[in-house]
């Protein structure tokens, strides 16, 4: 995994942190932004569906997904420590057969995964430098439903995310937050035949669910 972008996610999401944030979906569930998008989700219909979480974190749409009638999940995280994390949580469902965990940058390892029903990208659009190649491969590979998270293309929030982002440069930690266009992030969704279905704003996120094919 030779990306920095990937580095920098791996050093950041350590496994404090996963372990962190597992409690605190043990103890509270998913983050409002994150429900939104699992309850559209539902909405749509999931049974019988494959999903393809990417970025997913502790694995909480991959959950509930599975719990609704989904087949089976494949989370895909540059964070090992998540992926433990989620594997963990995955064995005390007792859906762990069900799931399946594979490390490293998405956009590198595109070409070896298959399409599937499903695919999602939970606050993951943001952590990543090159929108343009993670919109395209992870929408050619989502035959049903597409669900994204990302921050609201706002003003306020740019010196916001320039902050952080000089916080982390003085950390020397190469890991970065982006401000992607929400026209370009819709265009690339399109361009494989995916159409928005609903969307809405919680707080400074974007919730957002695509359909085709």
């Amino acid at each position: 995994m030779t990306c920095n972008q990937c580095l920098g996610i791996e050093r950041e999401f350590d496994r404090a942190t996963a372990q962190r944030e597992l409690r605190r979906y043990r103890r509270d569930g998913a983050g409002r932004s994150t429900r939104v998008l699992i309850e559209a989700l539902l909405a749509a219909g999931v049974e019988g569906c494959t999903l393809l979480d990417i970025g997913g974190g502790v694995g909480a749409i991959q959950y509930a997904l599975l719990e609704r009638g989904a087949t089976s999940a494949t989370g895909v995280d540059a964070s090992s420590a998540y992926l433990e994390a989620a594997h963990e949580e995955a064995a005390r469902r007792g859906l762990a057969a069900r799931v399946r965990g594979l490390h490293g940058d998405f956009v590198r390892l595109a070409p070896t995964i298959a399409e599937a029903d499903i695919v999602t990208l939970d606050r993951v659009i943001c952590c990543y430098h090159d929108m343009r190649s993670l919109v395209e491969e992870s929408a050619r590979r989502a035959r049903t439903l597409y669900g994204i998270v990302y921050p609201r293309e706002a003003w306020w929030l740019r010196p916001a995310f320039a902050i952080g982002n000089l916080y982390l440069r003085l950390r020397q930690s190469p890991f970065r937050v982006f401000l992607h266009s929400q026209r370009e992030i819709d265009a690339g969704v399109a361009r494989h035949g995916l159409r928005k279905i609903e969307e809405r704003d919680v707080g400074v996120w974007r919730v957002a669910v695509f359909a085709g094919r």
